[in-house]
């Protein structure tokens, strides 16, 4: 983890030890500043559920990958004992132990995909996935397509996947050298300067297009239908994040 930024190039281990320092807000325990999540989270579980439509139904089997301890999985809880469905949790011990237990709702401490023994009695069972926030901790911790591959298994005929809030570096970059960019830059730093921005450069352990493409061209080679979708302009990274939509024909 960087010393000088205590939220950057996180993996597993660093969110297990966040989880435990009670020190932390919420969101920071999920490797947020306060800044960036706090009041937007409704907007954000919102974007999710219209894209996620099957949530909207009643009886389906939910996974999601990587909750943390926000109020996001707290509203996903909520929805899925409103909807009637089942709902199982994957993520590290420190951080189901944060969330509320339930009846419909399973917790399997583990790093994805690394737990056959929770994935193999879903292969095939699940209607909707959801994946927020997490997809660039992915590149750090774990091989990238063994944990597409092993998501998209899962998935039943007609399921959905919502690999969501993916910061996409290529995306970042077309906006902070377009004019709304330079502006939005001058505002938030107090500054009359330009936003440094270089093009054709490989950013190592950040995601670019050419990952985002690769998902998509991986998941419609397996024969699952596969979609970038734009963020909702309320959510507070939208300019430079977006988000993949996977569905199971």
């Amino acid at each position: 983890m960087s010393d000088n930024n205590p939220f950057a190039n996180l993996n597993y281990e660093d969110f297990k030890r966040l989880a435990r320092d009670q020190t932390l807000s919420k969101y920071e325990r999920i490797g947020f500043p306060d800044a960036y999540r706090k009041g937007a989270e409704e907007a954000i579980f919102a974007d999710i559920c219209s894209k996620l439509s099957s949530l909207n139904q009643s009886g389906k089997v939910v996974l999601d990958i990587g909750p943390g301890c926000s109020d996001l999985p707290l509203m996903l809880i909520e929805l899925c004992r409103a909807q009637g469905h089942v709902l199982h949790l994957i993520d590290s011990e420190e951080m189901l132990a944060l969330l509320p237990d339930a009846p419909f709702v399973t917790k399997a401490a583990g790093l994805f995909p690394s737990c056959a023994e929770v994935t193999e009695p879903l292969r095939s069972r699940v209607d909707v996935i959801l994946c927020y926030s997490v997809l660039h901790y992915v590149l750090i911790d774990t091989a990238f397509f063994r944990f597409l591959d092993t998501a998209l298994s899962l998935l039943a005929p007609g399921g959905q996947m919502l690999i969501g809030d993916i910061p996409n570096i290529s995306k970042r970059k077309r906006f902070f050298a377009s004019e709304n960019g330079v502006r939005f830059h001058q505002a938030f730093m107090n500054t009359s300067e330009r936003p440094e921005v270089a093009f054709n450069r490989i950013e190592h352990d950040q995601i670019d297009d050419s990952v985002v493409f690769s998902l998509l061209q991986r998941a419609r080679a397996q024969g699952f239908d596969a979609y970038v979708l734009p963020q909702s302009a309320e959510l507070p990274m939208a300019n430079r994040r977006e988000d993949i939509l996977i569905v199971r024909p």
